[in-house]
């Protein structure tokens, strides 16, 4: 089970979309914060060294563990204070996704959802670097998605 810890929105819906996309022997959690253009600016300028706004940044606390199972005993200073294994934290700037909503043509709840169901992938160690790792993880998100019934 995963738990999405946000201050300003509540994504258990998007949590339950995840059963079944990773295997761990215990629960999981991520924290997510939805931040202005200014903010993910900031963020972006100066974790990845660019000047420029994006529309979502993630932060893996863990390392090497694309497709693994998650097991608690191999990360025991990553438990959380609820015994969960953080996997990291995720920025996504909300202005960003309402401009991208419109530019695609979808509504903001969709493309939200799509850039946090992308971050947390990230936070699970997929990546989009050459067209093999990007078709993969384009085929997870897009199940993710059709079990929120947010298609394209």
């Amino acid at each position: 089970m995963l738990k999405i810890y946000c201050e300003e929105r509540n994504f258990s819906a998007l949590a339950g979309a995840f059963d079944g996309e990773v295997t761990a022997d215990c629960n999981l959690a991520a924290e997510v914060v939805l931040v202005d253009r200014e903010e993910i600016c900031r963020l972006n300028r100066e974790m990845r060294g660019v000047d420029a706004v994006t529309d979502v940044l993630s932060f893996p606390s863990l390392d090497g563990i694309k497709g693994k199972k998650l097991q608690k005993k191999a990360f025991p200073a990553d438990m959380d204070e609820e015994g969960n294994l953080f996997l990291g934290s995720i920025a996504i700037c909300t202005k960003r996704a309402e401009e991208q909503a419109e530019e695609y043509g979808h509504g903001y709840e969709r493309e939200l959802n799509y850039l946090l169901t992308h971050g947390l992938f990230h936070l699970l160690g997929y990546d989009h670097m050459n067209d093999t790792d990007k078709a993969e993880m384009r085929a997870r998100e897009e199940r993710v998605m059709n079990k929120l019934g947010l298609t394209r």
